[in-house]
C-alpha cells in the first residue's frame, strides 16, 4: 500500500468517514517537518511527516492540541489521526485556510481565558519536545524548582554537553542558584500553556467581515476580522508569563494582542525581568538546535539577568 493510500485509510478509520486520497502538494511546515495537504475533491487535510522514530512528537502534538481545544477558549486545528506509514511518522490535522491578520485583540482575551482556567501542578502528563528537544514535564508543586531543574537547568546542560561553556556556565549556575530572587512577592498560579508562542505559530481564519460587527471593532480601513487560531503548541502547565514572553520574541503579536490581554488580566510588574528569564530557556534551545550567534545571545541575556539581581 502507498503512503497516500495508507494514510488516507488511517483518516478513514478515525473519522468513520471514506477518504480517498487523489491529490497531495506540498507546503511550507517550518524547520523540524515536512507538511503537505492532502484532498480528495470535497475533503482537505493538513499532513506532517518525518522519520519514523519521531512519532512521539506528532503524538505529543496531537495530545497538546487535544488539551488546548478541551479548554473551549482558543482555536486550534484539530487532531484527526497520527501513525507511521511507509516508513514515515505522520500526523494528520484538520485543514485551515490561515492568512495573517485577523482579531488580534479576541485572541489576546482568549489566551488570558486560557490562563485563567485553574491547574493543580507545574508540570503536563508526559514529557514532549520544543522542536526536537526534548522537555521534561514531571509534576512539581514548586515552580521556581522546576523551572530550575526541567527547564533553564536542563537546557544549559545540553549546551554544555554542545561546547557551550565558559561565561555561559559561569554565569548559568550562578542564576540558577539566584532564581529565587527574582519571585520576590510574585507566585504564579498554575496555567495550560500553548508553550511555543512565537508569531509563527498563530493565524486567522478568512472568516470576518469589515464592518463594526467584529469583536475588536475594526472599521472598513483597517484589518478584517478573522478567528485567530494557535497552533504547533509544546503544551504544558506553568506560568502565564511563559507564553506571553515567548509572544514576544522573534518579532511579537499586534499590539491588539497585548493590550487586550493586560485588560483581561493585568501582568505583574515583574514581569519586565522575568521575561527575559523566560526567553532564556528558548534562545538556549534555539542554540542546542541551531548553534550559530544563540549561544552569544544566552550568554548576553544570563549577565543582564544577573546584573538586575545583585
Amino acid at each position: 500500500m502507498s503512503w497516500h493510500a495508507a494514510v488516507a485509510e488511517a483518516i478513514s478509520n478515525a473519522t468513520g468517514s471514506a477518504f480517498v486520497a487523489r491529490a497531495s502538494h506540498s507546503v511550507s511546515g517550518g524547520d523540524i517537518h515536512a507538511a503537505s495537504i492532502l484532498q480528495d475533491g470535497a475533503q482537505r487535510f493538513f499532513v506532517k511527516t518525518n522519520r519514523a522514530d519521531r512519532l512521539a512528537l506528532f503524538e505529543a502534538e496531537s495530545a497538546g492540541l487535544a488539551a488546548l481545544a478541551a479548554t473551549g477558549t482558543v482555536r486550534v486545528p484539530q487532531p484527526v489521526c497520527a501513525g507511521v506509514a511507509a516508513g514515515q511518522a505522520f500526523l494528520v490535522l484538520e485543514y485551515l485556510e490561515l492568512r495573517g491578520h485577523g482579531d488580534a485583540a479576541r485572541l489576546g482575551e482568549q489566551l488570558a481565558q486560557l490562563h485563567r482556567i485553574p491547574q493543580q501542578r507545574f508540570g503536563w502528563p508526559r514529557d514532549n519536545w520544543i522542536g526536537t528537544t526534548p522537555q521534561p514535564n514531571a509534576w512539581r508543586d514548586d515552580w521556581i524548582a522546576f523551572w530550575r531543574e526541567q527547564r533553564l537547568g536542563f537546557q544549559l546542560r545540553l549546551a554544555a554537553q554542545n561546547g557551550y561553556g565558559g561565561a555561559l556556565q559561569r554565569d548559568g549556575e550562578m542564576l540558577l542558584a539566584r532564581l529565587d530572587t527574582l519571585f520576590d512577592a510574585y507566585v504564579p498560579a498554575p496555567s495550560l500553556l500553548h508553550g511555543d508562542l512565537w508569531g509563527g505559530n498563530h493565524g486567522y481564519l478568512a472568516d470576518g467581515s469589515y464592518d463594526l460587527s467584529c469583536p475588536s471593532g475594526h472599521r472598513k480601513s483597517e484589518s478584517p476580522c478573522g478567528t485567530p487560531v494557535v497552533f504547533d503548541p509544546a503544551s504544558y502547565v506553568g506560568d502565564r508569563e511563559c507564553d506571553l514572553a515567548m509572544s514576544e520574541l522573534f518579532g511579537g503579536f499586534a499590539p491588539e494582542f497585548y493590550a487586550a490581554y493586560r485588560a483581561s488580566w493585568p501582568l505583574d510588574a515583574g514581569y519586565g525581568v522575568r521575561k527575559t528569564l523566560y526567553n532564556l530557556y528558548h534562545i538556549l534551545n534555539h542554540a542546542n538546535l541551531f548553534g550559530g550567534s544563540y549561544a552569544a545571545q544566552a550568554a548576553r541575556m544570563t549577565a543582564q539577568l544577573l546584573a538586575q539581581i545583585r
